[in-house]
């Protein structure tokens, strides 16, 4: 798979010179070859992570900044591993984890690669759409407008497909379509930067609410963070006054926050982002050599823009959401007054306390509902015209340009690792048609409209999300091991400290990943399966896990038998 064409060769001579020297002269030598670094950016800065920021900033304020950042070190550290084990070996990974490994964890990766794809483009598409109904172009698409609804949902989204598809077949036309790719998504990345940025730079010019110092509390980790309300929510659960009420809405709140958490981890690296990192080196035609230019690639091009991105998207929706009620909600003569365009789910938010607990609802629990309510994309800019002097275009733009650009670098992404899995099924080289082709299984993402009908788009995002955690423990599992095989790695595997560190960090990250794979499988098992009256749903999820595990210890017996002389 590793390319040895004139374009390869001058990559490999520039790195040369650059490792004899040091300061700028070798960083702008770095930044020329970067390139699959820039993807994983791209990709990770889609619409799950900019959901999961938005609504963390929503219900926690500034207080979790620390969470994304966190996860996204547990991810590098996972993605270094697998691209250390490629560019060492020079071999595809699926036809490594196969041989040397486990089958059924091989498998395992690439499937759960494919259909992580297939998931996460739904809330792009309908993130893109939301940019443009409420943000870019609500004459065209907004209410009233001719494409209102249905009409305007399916005319955006198979647009949006065709650029995309016109953008990542570019990809599979050589070295320079490769070159011409990653320049693309170099450029969106650095607008989704500049936007995000300078909406908190203005915010920190003329907003009387924003504190530099509790943003810096907010990226210090507290752990009680997982079993309580924080910020201002945590107040309004405080002023409860009767225990089984306050004690209900504990619950809710805290329920909701390790969703948006979890989610929040999730979209730091997702398991199909673990399958886009090496196939997108070896097609670049890196080898051994490039393994020093992984980290500085990974760092400005993902790690950087992710955290700067996310960061700001928290910070811009907690300063006017946060603990605040929604735009036309009022109290009035003791009670909560709600808007039409919302009354739905919050009615639905007291419908479930009313189920739950007997007695009246009283006006802090009413009030604590409605500040809970979901925000979307045009809630956020309509919040932002103020740091715009009252320009409602100009914040419309500069915020539904950021999230356009993250849905459609997403989705164009979410195609391309759909044709590299594609060639894997295939064992054949990830160029021309087949690979074409392939990236078109990721085009389920037009079918939002039939599978979703909320009017909190962004929320699709965070359903999806908590599905990839799901499966980001079978990369993990696997990549520990790749790590530890000789026979895969041979004298390329570390040794000493160096490997005892290396294996120190890469069981943090899979512990973590696992305990939230497990708890958003018992979470969704108990709570959906209860909704249809079927008790103790979460040990069915448990019991999948079990059958999965079972399958990897019969295809390590299978292959180690198969491999006994």
């Amino acid at each position: 798979m590793t390319e040895t064409s004139p374009s390869v060769e001058a990559d490999r001579k520039l790195l040369a010179e650059a490792e004899s020297r040091r300061g700028l002269t070798r960083c702008r030598a770095y930044l020329r070859l970067s390139g699959p670094g820039w993807l994983q950016g791209a990709i990770t800065l889609g619409g799950g992570s900019l959901a999961s920021s938005l609504y963390l900033g929503v219900i926690a304020g500034v207080s979790l900044l620390w969470l994304q950042p966190l996860s996204m070190i547990l991810g590098l550290v996972m993605l270094s591993a697998i691209a250390y084990v490629a560019l060492s070996t020079g071999e595809r990974p699926f036809r490594s984890i196969n041989q040397h490994i486990n089958p059924v964890l091989g498998w395992g990766w690439l499937l759960s690669s494919l259909v992580a794809n297939m998931v996460w483009a739904l809330p792009q598409y309908s993130l893109f759409y939301g940019a443009m109904e409420n943000n870019l172009a609500p004459s065209l698409f907004g209410k009233g407008a001719a494409l209102e609804g249905d009409v305007g949902k399916w005319t955006c989204s198979l647009c949006v497909l065709a650029v995309s598809t016109l953008i990542v077949w570019s990809y599979g036309t050589g070295h320079w379509g490769v070159k011409l790719y990653e320049r693309i998504l170099k450029i969106v990345v650095a607008l989704i930067v500049l936007c995000f940025f300078s909406v908190v730079a203005k915010m920190a010019i003329v907003s009387d609410d924003f504190s530099w110092s509790e943003i810096a509390a907010g990226f210090i980790p507290d752990p009680r963070q997982l079993f309580e309300p924080v910020g201002k929510l945590g107040e309004l659960v405080a002023a409860i006054g009767d225990v089984a009420a306050r004690d209900y809405w504990t619950n809710v709140v805290v329920q909701e926050q390790r969703e948006v958490m979890i989610s929040a981890a999730a979209t730091a690296v997702g398991i199909n982002m673990t399958f886009l990192l090496p196939y997108s080196m070896l097609a670049k035609g890196w080898s051994r050599e490039f393994r020093g230019l992984v980290t500085f690639d990974l760092s400005t091009g993902m790690f950087i823009p992710f955290v700067l991105v996310t960061s700001c998207v928290i910070i811009a929706s907690a300063v006017p959401f946060h603990g605040q009620l929604p735009e036309g909600v009022q109290i009035v003569d003791g009670d909560v007054s709600v808007p039409d365009n919302i009354a739905g789910d919050y009615e639905k938010r007291l419908g479930t306390r009313s189920v739950m607990l007997e007695g009246s609802i009283s006006l802090e629990e009413k009030t604590l509902a409605a500040a809970m309510l979901r925000r979307n994309a045009g809630a956020l800019a309509t919040s932002l015209e103020s740091l715009f002097d009252g320009d409602k275009l100009m914040a419309n733009f500069v915020f539904g340009l950021g999230v356009a650009g993250m849905a459609l670098s997403t989705i164009s992404l979410l195609m391309l690792i759909s044709g590299f899995v594609v060639c894997e099924v295939l064992n054949v080289p990830s160029t021309g048609w087949p690979h074409r082709l392939g990236c078109m299984v990721a085009a389920t993402g037009v079918l939002w409209p039939l599978l979703w009908k909320g009017e909190t788009k962004f929320w699709l995002a965070i359903i999806a999300s908590n599905f990839g955690m799901v499966l980001l423990p079978v990369a993990y599992v696997t990549f520990f091991l790749m790590m530890n095989s000789r026979s895969l790695l041979g004298d390329d595997m570390p040794r000493g400290g160096k490997r005892l560190l290396i294996n120190l960090l890469m069981t943090i990250a899979t512990a973590a990943s696992g305990l939230a794979a497990i708890w958003v499988v018992w979470n969704k098992c108990e709570r959906g399966l209860g909704s249809k009256g079927i008790e103790n749903g979460g040990w069915y999820g448990m019991a999948a896990i079990g059958l999965f595990v079972a399958l990897v210890v019969v295809g390590h017996l299978v292959r180690s038998r198969g491999s006994a002389p």
